[in-house]
């Protein structure tokens, strides 16, 4: 039995380049909604044509309520929803996920990309796990490694896809769109794009395979903001020091424990943006 978790982000999606097209409730997300379904049935799809048993979708962008379910590729499960323990990764902890694909997936704050950020649309500058500087995909990718799954497939921009070579050297990438800025890209169509994702599914399925989770190590996790405010209440958080006017830090005895104090942060932190001057 092969099991498939698809971790859905949509800054990531076909077409999507501008902070509208993602955020939940304008015209132009309705727009981007069944392009973001494709993308994730093309996966599903060629996950079964490479020979997955079961594929479970979990939802990861903001309210985690975008993709369309009566849309969806009636062999997988969707995870739609807020509040789930590990959030964007959610489902990987139960320790029955061979490979995990990073669909939507985007480059992280401080760095070239379209739509590029770090959990926050903006107040971060930059996230760092000892060291190296951190998207999404590079700290779920650490959780998940955590349970010996590997991350098998990785969809976004161009810049998303070099991104991933960093943390996932393995997996199948597809790049839907190339990067111009942060709000243009170069975009292929959504029947080009979906056939693409189809073809490197099936192919990833080769990939999923558990293995032992590597010795465990403590990470030292720093975050910077773009206002000296945002550390004080960054800070707030058991165990976060604030280590500079603008940057904060804490160390992790495991990537499950740390992304859930991460999420703690960014939580504190959006509390405290204020709508005039962040």
């Amino acid at each position: 039995m092969t099991k498939i978790l698809v971790s859905a982000d949509m800054e990531g999606a076909t077409g999507v380049t501008w902070p509208a097209d993602c955020l939940p409730g304008t015209p132009e997300w309705q727009r981007c909604r069944p392009m973001f379904t494709s993308d994730v049935n093309a996966a599903i799809a060629g996950f079964f044509d490479g020979g997955a048993d079961e594929v479970l979708v979990n939802e990861a962008h903001m309210t985690m309520r975008n993709l369309l379910l009566e849309q969806l590729d009636d062999r997988a499960q969707l995870l739609t929803g807020r509040h789930k323990d590990l959030s964007m990764v959610e489902g990987v902890q139960h320790g029955d996920v061979d490979g995990i694909a990073f669909v939507g997936y985007h480059t992280g704050a401080g760095d070239e990309g379209v739509l590029a950020h770090t959990y926050l649309g903006n107040s971060i500058t930059g996230v760092f796990v000892d060291g190296v500087r951190a998207s999404e995909g590079l700290l779920n990718s650490l959780v998940a490694a955590e349970y010996g799954t590997p991350v098998v497939l990785v969809t976004g921009d161009d810049r998303a896809c070099a991104d991933a070579a960093g943390y996932a050297p393995d997996a199948r990438t597809v790049a839907v769109k190339d990067y111009v800025s942060r709000y243009a890209a170069v975009c292929r169509t959504p029947t080009r794009t979906a056939a693409d994702i189809r073809a490197a599914a099936a192919r990833a399925v080769g990939l999923a395979t558990r293995h032992a989770p590597p010795p465990a190590r403590e990470r030292v996790i720093e975050v910077g903001f773009d206002a000296e405010h945002l550390a004080g209440a960054a800070a707030l958080v058991p165990g976060v020091e604030q280590i500079g006017p603008r940057r904060v830090a804490f160390t992790a005895t495991t990537m499950y424990e740390g992304i859930r104090c991460f999420k703690a942060v960014t939580t504190m932190v959006s509390a405290a943006v204020e709508e005039w001057y962040g």
